[in-house]
C-alpha cells in the first residue's frame, strides 16, 4: 500500500495527480496529515510514476470546489474519501455527485457544510481588539475554529477592513494584513490574545441598543452563536440580563410602535383593590378583541388563595356567563382539581387575556389565539391580579400563560411540571391546559395528558404549604382553614 501526505488541497491535488496518472486504486493508498501517528498496517512506498500514455482526466468542477472546502475539515480520512471519489468520478460514474443518497457523496456534503458554517461562524464572532504599539494601531482577534479555515475565512476581513492593520490568531494558523498583502503564521494559544480595550464598552453599548427581544428565541441563537464562542465575544456577558429584561422591552416596543393605540394600563384605576381593578376591567378598551366580545371576564376567587391558575382567555361559554373556566375546558379543570384534593372555592382562576377572542362561522364561535400585542396590552390586568394576591404557587394552563408569565421560549413538552421560579411567584408550574385535552381526539392521549394535568395539580397542592425558594411566606392561615 502507498502512503502519502497532505496538509492542504494543494498538497492532495498534487498526490491524487500522481495517483490517478499511475492508475491507483482507492484501496492501494492511503492518504493522511503529516501529524498523524504512523500506521502499523502499511509499508511507506515512493508514489508511482505516471503510465506512459496517460492522458489528464477532467473532472466537474463543482467537485474541485467542494475539495476545496473538504479539505479544512478535520476529518482525518478526508484525504482518502476525496481520492475515492475522484477515482469514481473517472471511471465510470461521472455524475455521481448527483447521486445525494451515495454513501460518499452524502459524507462529502455534509464535510464542506460544516467547513461553510464554520467560515460563517468566523466572520461573524471574530471580535478585535485594539492595540497600539510604537504610536501604531492595530487589531487583533482570537478565534477557535471548528475546522482550518483560516486560509479560505480571512480574504473577507482584508475586503471588509482594507485599511485596519489586524491581526487574527487561532490554535492552528495565524493571519496578518499590513493594509497591503495577506500573509500566515503559527498559531497561537488564548492567553497570547489581547486584555479587553475601550473599544468593548462602545460595542456593548450599541449591541443592548440593536438587541430586538422580540425576536429572540433562545434555541436558535445557540445553535447560531454557539456558547464556547461566548468567552471572546464581548456582547456575550449582557445576554442574561437582555433576556431577563425581554419580556418587558417587547411591551414597551409593541408600545411605542403601536403608538397612538391604548393598553390596559391605560384603564388601570388609582386603586388597587380587587373591586376597582374589576369595577375598571369592564370598561377596558386596551386592545381590539372588546370589540366583538360580550364582556370582560375577570379572575375570580379569594384574596388570600394560595394558589393560582392561569390560562389562556375565556371562551365562548365564558364570554356569556363572564366567568373564568365555565365552560368545556372548565369542566375538564374541575374534574381534574377534585382528582387532585384541590378545593377550586379556594384557589384564584384567572387568564392572560380578558376577552374572548373569535372567529364567527355560522351561528359557532370559534376561538382563537391572542397574538403578542393583544396579549402583551392586557398583562398589566394580570399583573395586578397577581400582585395584590401574591400566590405561594402559580399553574399555568397551557402554551399562552407559560410564556406570557415563563418566558417567550417557554415549551411545554420539555418542562412540564417542573418547579421554575419566576417574577411572580417562586414555585410555578406548567401544564397542559384543559382545552388541549378536549381537542386530541385520541383517547390514549387524552387520558395520558388529563393523567398529567391532576398530577400537576396534585404537585402544585403539595407546594403549598412549603416555604418557597425565596424564604417569602405571605400567608399565616393553614391552607386547609381557609374559608
Amino acid at each position: 500500500m502507498y502512503l502519502a501526505t497532505a496538509h492542504d488541497f494543494e498538497a492532495w491535488r498534487n498526490a491524487a495527480r500522481t495517483l490517478l496518472a499511475a492508475d491507483v486504486p482507492p484501496d492501494a493508498i492511503h492518504l493522511r496529515d503529516p501529524d498523524d501517528p504512523p500506521t502499523l498496517f502499511a509499508n511507506e512506498e515512493a508514489l508511482p510514476e505516471a503510465m506512459p500514455g496517460v492522458v489528464a482526466k477532467r473532472v466537474p468542477r463543482d467537485f474541485v470546489e467542494i475539495a476545496e472546502k473538504v479539505a479544512c475539515h478535520r476529518d482525518g480520512e478526508r484525504w482518502d474519501m476525496l481520492y475515492r471519489i475522484l477515482w469514481r468520478l473517472t471511471h465510470g460514474e461521472p455524475h455521481l455527485l448527483d447521486v445525494a443518497s451515495d454513501d460518499d457523496v452524502h459524507r462529502l456534503l455534509m464535510m464542506e457544510k460544516a467547513v461553510r458554517r464554520d467560515i460563517h461562524k468566523m466572520h461573524a464572532f471574530v471580535r478585535f481588539r485594539r492595540v497600539e504599539t510604537e504610536g501604531v494601531e492595530h487589531f487583533v482577534a482570537w478565534h477557535r475554529p471548528d475546522h482550518r479555515i483560516v486560509r479560505p475565512a480571512t480574504p473577507f476581513f482584508a475586503r471588509r477592513f482594507p485599511n485596519m492593520r489586524w491581526t487574527i490568531l487561532t490554535p492552528d494558523e495565524s493571519a496578518n494584513w499590513d493594509l497591503s498583502m495577506l500573509t500566515f503564521g503559527p498559531g497561537v494559544p488564548a492567553d497570547q490574545a489581547p486584555e479587553a480595550d475601550q473599544l468593548e464598552e462602545l460595542w456593548k453599548t450599541y449591541y443592548a441598543s440593536i438587541f430586538n427581544p422580540a425576536r429572540i428565541k433562545l434555541k436558535a441563537m445557540k445553535k447560531e452563536m454557539p456558547v464556547r464562542h461566548w468567552k471572546t465575544l464581548p456582547e456575550a456577558a449582557l445576554i442574561p440580563q437582555l433576556l431577563m429584561k425581554a419580556p418587558e422591552r417587547v411591551a414597551e416596543m409593541i408600545a411605542r410602535q403601536e403608538g397612538s393605540r391604548r393598553s390596559a394600563r391605560d384603564y388601570l384605576p388609582g386603586e388597587h383593590d380587587m373591586p376597582s381593578l374589576r369595577a375598571a376591567a369592564a370598561s377596558c378598551q386596551g386592545c381590539e378583541i372588546y370589540c366583538n366580545a360580550t364582556q370582560t371576564v375577570f379572575g375570580e376567587g379569594p384574596l388570600d388563595a394560595r394558589m393560582v391558575l392561569v390560562g389562556e382567555q375565556p371562551g365562548d361559554e365564558e364570554d356569556r356567563q363572564g366567568r373564568p373556566f365555565v365552560g368545556p375546558a372548565g369542566h375538564v379543570l374541575d374534574a381534574a382539581l377534585e382528582v387532585a384534593g384541590v378545593d377550586r372555592r379556594r384557589v384564584y382562576v384567572t387568564n392572560v387575556v380578558k376577552h374572548f377572542k373569535y372567529e364567527p362561522r355560522g351561528k359557532r364561535r370559534i376561538h382563537q389565539k391572542p397574538d403578542a400585542r393583544e396579549q402583551a396590552a392586557c398583562k398589566p390586568w394580570l399583573e395586578a391580579e397577581l400582585n395584590l394576591i401574591q400566590p405561594r404557587v402559580l399553574v399555568c394552563l397551557g402554551a399562552t400563560a407559560a410564556q406570557a408569565l415563563v418566558g417567550r421560549d417557554f415549551r411545554i413538552g420539555e418542562r412540564r411540571g417542573e418547579v421554575i421560579e419566576t417574577d411572580w411567584c417562586p414555585q410555578t408550574i406548567v401544564t397542559y391546559h384543559p382545552s388541549a385535552i378536549l381537542r386530541v381526539p385520541n383517547d390514549e392521549q387524552r387520558n395520558s395528558m388529563r393523567s398529567a394535568l391532576i398530577a400537576d395539580l396534585s404537585k402544585a397542592l403539595s407546594l403549598v404549604d412549603q416555604p418557597s425558594k425565596s424564604g417569602q411566606n405571605h400567608y399565616v392561615q393553614n391552607y386547609d382553614e381557609q374559608s
